[in-house]
């Protein structure tokens, strides 16, 4: 089993939303589909449902051309932001509708919602209609009907949006479990890079219509091919410095240093010198940190963390740091990286690594 996009791009009028991609998802696999907002995921999605037409370009199912295909016809499940339920069914009549389309008995159809119920925390709700459960529930409820389908095809559009974080994050653990027992190809839109990390499997960094990366989750993060790459899978945003080489030592403003283990190659010339958030440290933990100087523009505290927003020269930096720290406004803080944490890119902002 495997999804292809041959020279696949969308156009309306003038505008182009996707241009030419070419990718190939295999069978079992979970794909998170990461990018901005309007980067354009939902209307890749529908071009793979089948949803939409291409301007150009061949969508393959199975090695099949399914292009001019309608999803009427396609084994696809698909679920939106928005939720959407039909008002009229109780709970357990919309998650039980898609089996009850493709004829199964009352005995197999109450088991599978009874199962899927259980996960998604709606076993109370079953004999309700969509217009009395909170918005989350509704959510619940078109993520379960998705789930209960044998589909080929699972399309997942920022499916946990609109839950509160408890459940959230204790689906982001489940879906993999639940699509690891299932024969399909998964695709996971989000916004969000934490969603990425912790689901695992491959990532499709796509951002103003364009497939920037593809590869496993864990290696994309680690080795973004360029900068879009390196900002799309970061948030809290990269700090992104204006540097220079010359005789292995970085300059970055009035801060000079060793460039490092991995970087004892790069050539004297301009780069882009990058900090990751979590690399940018309250505390000095090794001898060989780079001590910069900031000023407090704004200390968050979230949780066990705090997210840290100073100024360093005419740069604004973002630390996020394990612990509860309440600076003031315009206090100085020293902060710290290792160098050999850096990401580097060169004057086309492609990586060096």
């Amino acid at each position: 089993m495997s999804l292809k996009l041959i020279g696949v791009e969308k156009k309306i009028l003038s505008n182009t939303h996707i241009y030419p991609i070419n990718l190939e998802l295999k069978k079992n696999s979970i794909n998170v589909l990461l990018g901005p907002t309007l980067s354009g995921k939902t209307t890749l999605m529908q071009l793979m449902a089948g949803l939409d037409l291409p301007t150009s370009g061949k969508v393959y199912f199975n090695d099949q051309d399914v292009t001019g295909v309608k999803v009427q016809k396609r084994n696809v499940a698909m679920v939106y932001q928005q939720f959407i339920n039909y008002p009229s069914l109780s709970v357990y009549e919309n998650i039980a509708s898609p089996l009850r389309v493709a004829g199964l008995d009352s005995n197999t159809i109450k088991s599978k919602v009874d199962e899927i119920a259980t996960l998604l925390k709606l076993n109370k709700f079953l004999e309700k209609k969509p217009h009395e459960l909170s918005g989350g529930q509704q959510q619940r409820t078109a993520l379960a009907r998705a789930l209960i389908k044998d589909a080929n095809l699972i399309l997942l559009d920022e499916p946990l949006a609109n839950l509160d974080f408890k459940l959230r994050e204790e689906l982001r653990d489940e879906l993999p479990k639940i699509f690891q027992r299932r024969d399909c190809i998964v695709v996971y839109a989000t916004t969000d890079p934490m969603d990425a990390l912790l689901i695992g499997g491959n990532i499709i960094i796509i951002n103003e219509g364009n497939i920037v990366q593809y590869g496993k989750t864990f290696d994309v993060y680690s080795n973004p091919k360029n900068l879009v790459a390196a900002k799309v899978f970061n948030d809290p945003p990269l700090n992104i410095f204006d540097g220079s080489v010359k005789n292995k030592k970085i300059n970055v403003s009035n801060v000079s240093f060793s460039s490092g283990k991995k970087l004892n190659d790069l050539a004297d010339g301009n780069y882009k010198i990058c900090v990751r958030p979590h690399h940018l440290k309250n505390t000095k933990e090794n001898a060989s940190d780079i001590e910069i100087e900031g000023k407090i523009k704004i200390s968050e505290i979230n949780g066990p963390e705090t997210l840290i927003h100073f100024n360093f020269l005419n740069y604004d930096c973002t630390s996020l740091v394990k612990g509860i720290f309440n600076y003031t406004i315009n206090e100085k803080i020293k902060f710290y990286f290792n160098p050999d944490n850096c990401l580097i890119f060169d004057t086309n902002h492609n990586a060096i690594h």
